[in-house]
């Protein structure tokens, strides 16, 4: 009988490697092989791939997130081999590892051609959430979960949905998909098809999304619609939610379909009666109303006539006195005033109102009280180059030109006597309506000053008139003189005391001293001037006209001296 020869350690690694088919010479490991269930164990499976020993691999690793295993024995899977054998003798296999790598190939093919995968989000992390694309970990990132910002995830978790790959990088294991993007097509995909149903000026319910400050987003049924707050109702409307709130189901008519960007503009108050329809009827213009502030602007004020209808006070027809004020310091929102109608625009929706015109005009008010001669009483407000204004009744002023300050001096030394804020004494000469301006006098006060707008002996004076007159009053500037014993008074200027330098002293004249002066003409309040100058050029004409022709070389003190004497004869 032949020995048998010992075997070597080259027939052991023979044996070993033909036990193992091969898997000492890397054919197994870091594989994805197909196995046989055995058994099931607690929560682990047994797996048999063909290796000296079996394998257990956990029944999570067979389910979806929050879905059951299914596994039952004798059921062939895919598993991924790590190592052949461990510690304990048992091959080390993985049904998530195998699962990864078909998913990769997989997702590979369909990124390239664009398709959506399937998968579950199953966890949180920085940024956004992890998903699950049949083994595959992807990045969901948070601005990526839905259309609108999303405040909780959770009933979006564990549920089966498509998502659209965004990139992948298969040698760093990155994926990043986006459910934004499958929601915005399917939406788009929707709203192209519902938009086909709808027209110009139909009527449809909707419901209330969401609110913004310039409208609201209605849903159509799928597609939504924008609700501006402009054609919420024909009154004013300060903020949509003065009028509907989230949730509410409201009826509106479709305005405006834009093909091109599917936007859809809805309408309420087209629902509801005009009322412009008939505006100029309803406010003929002149007619007094009554209604409250809505709007204050810088060029005026809205007032409400009723629902629907407002109407502007112009900042210019706010006040009567109170010139380049902001409308705000007149009046205030909702306040109750009343107006009166200036202008209608029906097809523009525009109604002119006036503030001021509803009030009795102060100018009016003051020429019926405050007739031309009567004595008022004001504040001086304010001194210009030619005057003073004078502060009245009814918040009006009124103007002291200077020549009309006091008599004597000039109109800048008139002036210079008066200050801010001092209380003072005018007549009225006259009241423009028209032109709102009040002409008042300080002089006319004076003693011996002719009535404004009255009667005085004044009006027997006659321009060219040579009268006596007597000394009232001497001034550096002339005389204060009055004609007859109780006739008007006047003023006498340095210059017209005679034709001489040395004659226009006024120093040399005395109070109650009385002489002839000419009547050289009236000022503003009929207060008669006189002048010596021009009563002396007069009578030297006329003497000469008389005699120079009937006595001629004779000298002009000749002349003069024959028209003296046949004065006194």
């Amino acid at each position: 009988m032949a020995s048998l020869a010992s075997p070597t350690r080259d027939d052991f690694a023979a044996m070993l490697d033909e036990s193992l088919g091969g898997a000492a010479n890397g054919g197994f490991e870091g594989r994805v092989v197909k196995g046989t269930v055995t058994a099931i164990e607690n929560d682990k499976a047994v797996i048999d791939v063909g290796l000296k020993s079996e394998g257990r691999v956990a029944l999570r690793e067979f389910a979806m997130p929050g879905q059951p295993h299914g596994l039952s024995v004798g059921d062939e899977v895919e598993v991924f081999v790590d190592r052949v054998e461990n510690a304990d003798g048992e091959a080390m296999l993985s049904r998530d590892r195998a699962r990864r790598e078909a998913a990769w190939d997989k997702l590979e093919n369909e990124f390239g051609e664009g398709k959506r995968v399937e998968g579950v989000i199953f966890g949180r992390v920085k940024g956004g959430f992890t998903v699950d694309l049949d083994g595959a970990v992807a990045f969901l990132p948070g601005s990526q979960v839905d259309i609108r910002p999303v405040r909780d995830v959770t009933p979006l978790m564990d549920v089966p949905q498509p998502f659209q790959i965004l990139k992948m990088d298969r040698r760093r294991g990155n994926i990043v998909v986006s459910r934004r993007a499958v929601l915005e097509e399917t939406r788009a995909e929707q709203r192209s098809g519902l938009i086909q149903n709808l027209k110009e000026g139909q009527i449809i319910e909707g419901v209330v999304k969401n609110i913004t400050d310039y409208g609201a987003f209605v849903d159509l049924g799928g597609i939504d619609g924008l609700l501006h707050v402009t054609d919420m109702s024909y009154k004013r409307v300060n903020h949509p939610s003065e009028v509907i709130n989230i949730g509410d189901t409201v009826r509106v008519q479709i305005i405006r379909i834009n093909q091109d960007t599917q936007r859809i503009s809805l309408g309420m108050k087209q629902l509801e009666s005009d009322p412009w329809d008939g505006v100029a009827a309803k406010y003929p213009v002149g007619a007094k109303l009554h209604g409250h502030v809505t709007n204050i602007t810088e060029y005026g004020a809205f007032v409400e006539l009723e629902a629907g209808i407002e109407g502007l006070v112009h900042v210019s027809e706010m006040s009567w006195t109170k010139k380049n004020v902001h409308p705000g310091k007149i009046v205030s929102t909702s306040q109750e005033v009343d107006v009166i109608v200036l202008e209608v625009d029906g097809d523009k929706r525009r109604i002119s109102l006036g503030l001021k015109q509803a009030q009795q005009n102060p100018w009016e008010a003051f020429a019926d009280k405050h007739p031309i001669g009567a004595t008022v009483e004001g504040e001086v407000k304010n001194a210009t180059e030619f005057g003073l204004f004078i502060g009245l009744d009814g918040d009006v002023d009124g103007m002291v030109h200077m020549s009309d300050i006091a008599w004597g001096i000039s109109g800048e030394d008139a002036l210079a006597l008066h200050r801010k804020g001092e209380m003072v004494n005018a007549v009225v000469l006259d009241v423009d309506v028209e032109k709102e301006r009040i002409s008042l006098g300080m002089k006319q006060l004076e003693k011996g000053a002719p009535a404004a707008g009255g009667t005085s002996s004044a009006d027997s004076l006659r321009r060219g008139e040579v009268v006596t007159v007597t000394v009232l009053e001497v001034r550096d500037g002339g005389l204060e003189v009055q004609a007859g014993e109780d006739g008007a008074t006047g003023f006498i200027k340095r210059s017209d005391l005679g034709r001489d330098r040395d004659e226009q002293r006024p120093d040399r004249f005395q109070v109650g001293q009385k002489f002839d002066a000419m009547v050289t003409g009236f000022d503003r309040s009929k207060k008669p001037n006189f002048s010596v100058k021009a009563r002396q050029l007069h009578e030297e004409k006329e003497a000469v006209e008389q005699y120079g022709s009937s006595d001629a070389g004779a000298s002009l003190g000749d002349i003069l001296g024959a028209a003296l004497k046949a004065k006194k004869d």
